[in-house]
């Protein structure tokens, strides 16, 4: 069941938006061309139904800013929310809102800032708070000085990119008694979702409960762009007292969705004639879009994944640019993807300058434990924690790789239309671990109900929670191996369980789990006792039911919460991978298939290696072959 799969409720109401055509303008009207769709529009909902003492906004995040939910009276950006259609079906709401006719006018406004460039010319910035830049290391002038080749007009460009989910943004609300509402929201922002839309309505953040059972593809953006939704739901609803709900076809989401962040960076590098990098400055203009969002975060992601490296030293002028258009959010490794890539093409521009193998240029530069410290502080860890250099041997260096590079320079030679290309990227991931509640009730029956402050997105999250529970009451029960079965993880309920957060950065998992396992120890120290005792009397191994049933008669509490705290000390840790890609690309049209990736992914300990296989999926077109080694 996912949001959309919950049954109409009585007297419900569809919603679609209507969104701004034009980058920066008043709007002056908004009308209906005659046609049967307008006839059936109930009304038109827009910033003047906000409530009393509501304000507008449709999205935010604690310290970094918000965005409005209406443009109002300015359109500050081509696909800007302007108001949203009532009608009795998804349907004649689509239809209405396409056949809406805004009447603009762009007196007294300056011409809108599109680009990295404007803005720049413009100065046009948001700030990044301290606590969030990334930071420089070592002397750059030094390094500078010590190379024997420069490169100082390097340039790298890229461009957005939309996220892709299978369910696009959808929410329902229902207006509850004492001025309280519901909303049914496909989010991985339970929390946020709850306290901008009680923002919105002017309303204690308890008057808001926010439900998500789970999400049909997040990839981030069902984190800050899902609020949107869910706010204007939520207005329609509290204004006309009946459940209203939008699921938005696919072409209003990618207009209205932002993706990923245009980045353009200029480099100036330098290096030995053995290829070993001693400097590497970096001018970085970030295309944030119109708010905040969760750009701030954007730059040290960026730079993380650029010190995948030794640069020897490393320094950076960045730039996080407010432009009039959508605002760019985090899509799956936000920042770090653009950091990759400008890291790689880095390395490419150097090798090609000294004539050398790309790949030996890039295994001289893999980090050594000391240089890995000093570019990533107490996120490197212990030495023996660093395989990346194992890893890029594993694929670079081995026999199979070097033939399969000789077979792609053999196709090429023979084939005029159709060109391969093979490559080999390492890849650090620094992720940052964060506080997670987890709460588990056992029941009279002896089953038992959990809840996690994560969402289940596709990722396995739910099923490795379960594996948890029973591990963690496993020698509470005589037949562990049916305790599985016993276990349900309830759907997320922002009323339920609080301080959820959000669900993303690739630790929700393991962080859910923790606060579970420590839920499961409360509850095995106050059972432990009564098993003991049931066993001493008996001589037998006590059953399960018969323990819940003692328990419950010596009023013991079944229900265990834990609000876990990573350590001090380890908050942050990086994860290490590499992959050779096999790429065929028609020269004539474009079209491009992958025909082979191998990935080496060290994880750790998998909490589920069934479920983290089952995470790497082929390529939309073309034949893969897709290898995972897990380094225990």
């Amino acid at each position: 069941m996912y949001v959309d799969d919950i049954p109409a409720p009585k007297d419900c109401l569809y919603g679609a938006f209507m969104y701004s055509t034009h980058p920066h303008a008043h709007v002056k009207s908004v009308n209906f061309r005659s046609s049967l769709a307008s006839e059936k529009v109930i009304t038109v909902i827009s910033a003047k139904d906000i409530p009393v003492g509501g304000k507008n906004v449709g999205s935010g995040f604690r310290m970094l800013g918000e965005e409005a939910l209406f443009g109002d009276p300015v359109s500050e950006f081509a696909g800007q929310n302007i108001g949203i259609v009532i009608a009795e079906t998804q349907k004649y709401a689509y239809m209405a809102a396409k056949q809406a006719v805004i009447d603009y006018s762009t007196e007294n406004l300056e011409p809108p800032i599109l680009t990295i460039e404007d803005a720049i010319q413009h100065n046009s910035y948001f700030q990044t708070p301290p606590f969030l830049a990334p930071r420089p290391v070592g002397d750059i002038d030094q390094g500078m000085s010590q190379a024997d080749h420069k490169i100082l007009s390097g340039e790298v460009k890229l461009e957005s990119q939309y996220y892709f989910y299978m369910e696009t943004q959808t929410a329902l609300a229902i207006p509850d008694e004492d001025n309280c509402i519901t909303v049914y929201s496909s989010t991985q922002l339970p929390e946020i979702i709850q306290n901008v839309v009680a923002d919105c309505l002017g309303i204690p953040y308890h008057n808001v409960r926010v439900i998500t059972r789970r999400v049909g593809g997040g990839f981030g953006g069902k984190g800050m762009k899902s609020t949107h939704i869910a706010c204007a739901c939520a207005v329609a609803a509290f204004k006309l007292r009946r459940p209203v709900r939008m699921y938005l076809d696919r072409k209003t989401d990618m207009i209205m969705a932002g993706g990923r962040h245009p980045m353009k960076a200029k480099y100036s590098v330098g290096f030995k004639s053995d290829g070993t990098l001693t400097a590497l400055h970096v001018d970085l203009g970030i295309n944030a879009g119109i708010s905040p969002d969760l750009s701030p975060f954007i730059p040290a992601a960026t730079i993380a994944c650029l010190n995948k490296y030794n640069w020897g030293a490393l320094a950076f002028d960045i730039k996080l640019c407010k432009t009039n258009v959508s605002s760019k959010s985090a899509v799956r490794a936000p920042g770090d993807v653009q950091g990759s890539f400008i890291a790689e093409a880095i390395i490419e521009h150097v090798a090609s300058a000294l004539g050398a193998d790309t790949n030996a240029v890039r295994r001289k530069n893999l980090h050594s434990v000391e240089s890995l410290t000093k570019f990533y502080g107490d996120a490197a860890g212990d030495a023996p924690t660093y395989s990346l250099i194992d890893i890029f041997d594993k694929l670079a260096s081995s026999p199979e790789y070097r033939s399969r590079a000789e077979a792609v320079e053999r196709f090429n030679g023979g084939s005029r239309w159709k060109k391969r290309g093979i490559s080999c990227v390492p890849i650090t991931y620094e992720v940052a671990l964060r506080p997670t509640p987890g709460k588990v009730s056992i029941l009279n029956d002896g089953s038992i109900a959990v809840e996690v402050g994560g969402v289940e997105l596709g990722q396995g999250l739910y099923t490795k929670v379960k594996q948890m529970t029973a591990f963690g009451l496993r020698e509470l029960c005589p037949d562990a191996d049916g305790l599985l079965d016993k276990v349900r993880v309830i759907q997320a309920d922002t009323l339920s369980l609080i301080q959820g957060s959000f669900t993303g950065g690739s630790t929700t998992s393991e962080s859910s789990c923790e606060a579970v396992r420590q839920s499961c120890t409360v509850l095995f120290e106050r059972l432990k006792p009564i098993k003991d005792s049931l066993e001493a009397k008996s001589g037998a191994a006590a059953p399960w039911s018969a323990l819940i049933a003692q328990a419950k008669m010596a009023s013991v509490n079944l229900s265990a919460h834990a609000y876990w705290k990573p350590d001090p000390a380890f908050v942050k840790y990086i994860n290490y991978g590499a992959a050779v890609s096999e790429v065929e690309i028609d020269v004539l049209t474009g079209a491009t298939t992958i025909m082979r990736s191998d990935l080496v992914y060290d994880c750790g300990q998998s909490l589920n290696p069934a479920v983290d296989l089952g995470q790497v999926s082929s390529p939309p077109t073309g034949t893969a072959l897709l290898l995972l080694i897990v380094v225990i």
